[in-house]
């Protein structure tokens, strides 16, 4: 089955609320739609984190379209080492496996999502089968501070969420701990809960802090130190009496390679986005799993499509954790119709319909992409 169109649109999706993490605040989701159409009139569809500018992925995306158009689907793993060897790699100085994923990530979703449709199976089966009847979620507790933080936490305990995920680092160690503190007496001591300082926790603050932190029983704590540097995650994990998961750290499967051949990390947090796709994504899976290491799916700056994506992925991975990231509720609108639904603890059961298991809402695509156009998102 062969590509013969590849459509790119540029789409915002705003936030009901401002994101906030240690690295900022984030109004929406600013996206590429990917639309892959085959010799046989099948349509699969992924996307693209458009940051930091939609013009420039399209313009990237354009071309590799010149390389994959005509080409059969089912070589996916070849046509986009080719793809990166001539748009990056063959330029030296363009050598960029970790931006190269983030452009294509969003073909390479939906060249899945049409094999799944000609085939008449959902992605998971395409990819080894099922290893889980569901995928379990955390809650991602968000807010400007303490008290914001810890409310929502309460509210996502009470709505069934067993694992809470918060988001520390943006402030001094004070507002730090405060956050810590009052979200762990909102969600009582049954809840499990996780923290990420996202790279600003260097080593001696790291230490300070988890002897201050020692008796809110943290589940682990997410890259706390700057991600260029294993030597740093390494020291971190092998000082910490905290589990230490890498999230920043590791894009490639070298990046998994080298974290687990030192025991940089008690877990790997991974994305789609950042490993270009599904194929990258279940190789790195595959090498953490003869480590004795679980994945924990990332999630970032995506609309339903990438959560569909990473939910297929992950039933076919057996060493998936049973706390993954999804940032779907802080959208105001999905560009995907609703399907399969979370159900009890925010169990997410496999997806049996076919390729990525969701049908496009058009209208909304529409709305999003004259959102873009209204903001000027270049």
């Amino acid at each position: 089955m062969k590509a013969v169109e590849l459509e790119f649109t540029p789409i915002f999706i705003p936030y009901k609320e401002p994101y906030h993490w240690a690295q900022g605040v984030t109004e929406g989701a600013q996206l590429i739609l990917v639309k892959l159409t085959t010799d046989k009139g099948i349509e699969g569809y992924g996307e693209s984190i458009a940051t930091p500018s939609s013009n420039a992925i399209i313009n990237f995306l354009n071309q590799a379209k010149k390389l994959i158009i005509g080409k059969d689907i089912y070589e996916n793993d070849k046509i986009f080492k080719d793809v990166y060897q001539y748009l990056f790699q063959a330029h030296g100085t363009c050598s960029a496996p970790r931006f190269a994923a983030q452009v294509l990530c969003g073909i390479e979703i939906a060249f899945w999502d049409a094999k799944g449709k000609e085939l008449n199976k959902p992605v998971f089966q395409l990819l080894g089968g099922k290893h889980h009847d569901y995928l379990q979620y955390f809650g991602f507790a968000q807010g400007e501070n303490a008290t914001e933080i810890s409310a929502d936490a309460k509210e996502l305990v009470q709505a069934g969420y067993e694992v809470i995920y918060i988001k520390v680092g943006k402030k001094n160690e004070e507002e730090d701990i405060e956050i810590i503190k009052k979200t762990r007496q909102a969600i009582g001591e049954n809840s499990r809960l996780r923290i990420d300082p996202n790279e600003h926790w260097p080593i001696l603050k790291m230490r300070r802090l988890i002897e201050r932190i020692k008796n809110y029983n943290i589940e682990f704590i997410e890259q706390p130190c700057n991600a260029e540097s294993l030597t740093a995650l390494f020291h971190a994990q092998q000082k910490s009496s905290v589990p230490i998961a890498a999230d920043q750290s590791v894009f490639t499967i070298h990046d998994a390679f080298n974290i687990c051949k030192i025991n940089a990390a008690d877990m790997l947090t991974l994305g789609i986005h950042e490993t270009g796709g599904i194929s990258n994504f279940k190789k790195i899976a595959q090498l953490a799993e003869a480590a004795g290491i679980n994945i924990c799916i990332h999630g970032l700056y995506e609309s339903g499509i990438t959560a569909y994506a990473s939910h297929q992925l992950g039933i076919s991975i057996p060493n998936i954790d049973d706390g993954n990231q999804i940032m779907l509720r802080f959208l105001q609108w999905d560009i995907i119709k609703k399907g399969s639904e979370f159900s009890d603890k925010m169990r997410w059961p496999a997806n049996t319909k076919i390729g990525l298991g969701f049908d496009l809402d058009q209208d909304a695509v529409n709305e999003s992409h004259r959102l873009y156009k209204s903001k000027e998102l270049s």
